[in-house]
């Protein structure tokens, strides 16, 4: 039969190899779980630069067409603009050959549209004075 120290010895002897083991697992599984959360933040950090170099691009793309798109409304104004004005020459020229080949009529137009105008004026003074 064995010395009961013995036993006593080889159990804490056991426990000390179990409690080893453990420590080992345990730092086993540690030394594992950073190891996956830094291979996790790397792909992540990979992907952060993939998705800032694709943005990269769209955002100087979209840049280029808001500045395209600035430019065309530049023209259209332009053009626009033009036209408005070689109308109203167009209306001047008309005007001005009308009142040389029609000195009497235009004239008599003239003071027609003034004498309107004066009836205009005059009966907003009268309404705004409260007569």
């Amino acid at each position: 039969m064995k010395n009961p120290l013995s036993r006593t010895d080889e159990t804490l002897s056991g426990a000390g190899r179990l409690s080893d083991q453990l420590m080992n697992g345990a730092e086993k599984a540690v030394d594992n779980t950073r190891a996956m959360a830094n291979d996790t933040l790397d792909r992540a950090e990979d992907k952060v630069r993939n998705l800032r170099g694709n943005i990269d691009p769209l955002v100087d793309k979209l840049a280029s067409q808001a500045q395209k798109l600035a430019r065309q409304s530049l023209d259209m104004a332009s053009e626009a603009s033009e036209r408005a004005q070689r109308s109203m020459h167009r209306y001047a020229d008309a005007t001005t050959r009308y009142v040389a080949n029609e000195p009497v009529k235009s004239v008599l137009i003239a003071a027609a549209v003034g004498a309107a105008v004066a009836l205009m004026v005059a009966s907003s003074l009268r309404h705004r004075d409260g007569h």
